[in-house]
């Protein structure tokens, strides 16, 4: 499995939602799990910047992570977006290839 990171701004209008935001995420993390059972949560968190969230997952492939970003922008993310994560130590092994 690949590990991704999304980072997801909410819209103005998701924002505003304050009380409902819990079950608005469970909402969410409901349709990943439904659409994307292969995906596994390994951290989640708020964050005080230009995203509001941040999570950390694993997935087979950029598809499943790519579905992940779709999922967050049909549920009023403004901006969703899946990276790659490569460990360290295989950053350091493809920069001795060089």
């Amino acid at each position: 499995m690949k590990t991704f990171i999304l980072m997801t701004k909410l819209s103005p209008e998701v924002t505003r939602q304050v009380k409902s935001r819990s079950s608005l995420g469970r909402a969410w993390l409901k349709q990943v799990k439904k659409k994307c059972p292969e995906v596994k949560f390994l951290a989640h968190y708020g964050l005080l910047g230009p995203y509001d969230f941040l999570d950390i997952y694993e997935a087979p492939d950029e598809e499943i992570a790519a579905k992940v970003s779709m999922i967050s922008r049909a549920n009023g993310a403004l901006q969703a977006e899946s990276w790659t994560a490569i460990p360290y130590k295989r950053i350091v092994e493809l920069a001795n290839e060089l």
